[in-house]
């Protein structure tokens, strides 16, 4: 099942207060990015995000979920405590890597 375009615009309106927030569509799912690193996305119209221990201590009670078959599970994020997202997606990011260079990119 494909995504909505009103839950992806709910989400990005949540999160409006971060500068360095961006999605991109992928497969009727949108993959979401801060300062570059992918975080997390909508998928069936469920916010997830990587399972960092950022996002496991502020999210005590999320189980892992797939988002799709064959996926690693990730953490169910409340979209409507816009609060603890403008948190939770900079913790996420903090704890991931750099975004690798594709090979042949200019730097």
């Amino acid at each position: 099942m494909a995504s909505d375009k009103e839950y992806l615009d709910f989400v990005l309106e949540q999160l409006s207060a971060l500068d360095g927030v961006s999605f991109r569509a992928m497969m009727g799912e949108y993959i979401f990015y801060f300062d570059g690193k992918v975080v997390g996305g909508i998928y069936d119209n469920r916010f997830l995000v990587k399972p960092t221990a950022s996002a496991r201590a502020l999210l005590p009670e999320a189980r892992g979920e797939l988002p799709y078959e064959g996926a690693k599970p990730m953490l169910a994020a409340d979209v409507d405590d816009r609060e603890l997202l403008l948190k939770l997606i900079p913790a996420v990011a903090s704890e991931l890597p750099e975004p690798s260079r594709k090979k042949g990119a200019k730097k």
